[in-house]
């Protein structure tokens, strides 16, 4: 293995690439919302990229500007950088060519996404800074990932003209910042001990476990207001008591005297709510679409009578 493909390889492994699992459905959802439907397989490849290209500049960004945190503690003094695996020239590298590629695609999908990509990857590079001046880092962090399902809906559409893909981010918004606070009290010593901001250093364990709860019951808020606007019937209505299972499930693996089984919580549930949403509140508008195709052409609709008629 040539030095270079070893170092992609120590860099796609530090940012976590197949964590991209988290976000990509949640884009993926807001085009088929935007489509009513499926969008074209030119505008699902350049959204695929664009997703892929900014959450790696910003993971990538994040464990550059984090080396020197990450190799004073010791959950994180094993990544690749701080474990001198892959050089900082080479994370650069990566960041700024990962940027270029999420540019390239703003630019191949249309002129609004394009004018906004700016925007989009300031809020991405800026998360890596917000636990050094302030506590509500896990809503920046919560902002960068909800923009996802709203920039694949203008991706599609080329205008921002309905409160589906606001009330999609909002639930993305609410959900992430949940779980970041969960994610962030396994670092509350290391976070005191370093005047770094986290809703668990400043307000303890216990009181974050409860934000946590409050910002997963504010997701599920929105998540009830986007089904009834979208009206998608009993297919979305079942990714909903999803969800809402899913969330409680998360919180009954984590107290604040136990957070053994953190990742499980972490990792593991809120990967499946992504892929379930889309399958479901997706899956329906697919229906939908159908079903509307069916009923609104008369070739289609004179076929199905031609079908179902009996001598």
């Amino acid at each position: 293995m040539t030095s270079v493909a070893r170092d992609l390889r120590t860099t796609l492994t530090m940012i976590k690439i197949e964590h991209t699992l988290f976000a990509l459905p949640f884009a993926f959802l807001g085009a088929v919302l935007a489509a009513h439907g499926l969008p074209t397989m030119r505008q699902m490849l350049w959204i695929t990229v664009a997703m892929v290209g900014a959450r790696s500049a910003a993971m990538a960004f994040n464990r550059i500007v984090d080396r020197e945190f990450d190799r004073r503690n010791p959950r994180t003094r094993t990544r690749a950088i701080p474990a001198g695996l892959l050089s900082l020239r080479f994370a650069w590298t990566f960041t700024l060519f990962s940027a270029l590629i999420f540019f390239l695609a703003a630019w191949m999908l249309n002129s609004l996404t394009f004018a906004l990509a700016p925007i989009a990857l300031a809020s991405v590079l800026l998360y890596s800074y917000t636990k050094r001046f302030t506590s509500l880092s896990h809503i920046v962090l919560g902002w960068s990932l909800s923009i996802a399902p709203t920039g694949a809906w203008i991706a599609v559409r080329g205008a921002l003209d309905s409160p589906v893909p606001l009330l999609l981010s909002l639930l993305v918004l609410l959900w992430t910042a949940g779980f970041d606070v969960l994610y962030a009290c396994q670092d509350y010593e290391f976070d005191l001990s370093t005047n770094l901001r986290s809703l668990p250093a400043r307000f303890g364990i216990g009181r974050a476990l409860w934000m946590s709860r409050a910002l997963h019951a504010g997701a599920f808020a929105a998540l009830l207001a986007l089904y009834f606007l979208t009206a998608l019937g009993p297919l979305a209505l079942i990714g909903v008591i999803a969800t809402g299972a899913l969330l409680i499930y998360q919180h009954t693996l984590v107290r604040a005297d136990n957070l053994g089984r953190l990742n499980a919580a972490f990792f593991t549930t809120n990967a499946f709510v992504s892929v379930i949403l889309f399958a479901t509140f997706g899956g329906a508008a697919l229906l939908s679409s159908k079903s509307k195709v069916q009923t609104s052409n008369p070739h289609i609709e004179l076929k199905s009578q031609t079908l179902n008629f009996k001598p």
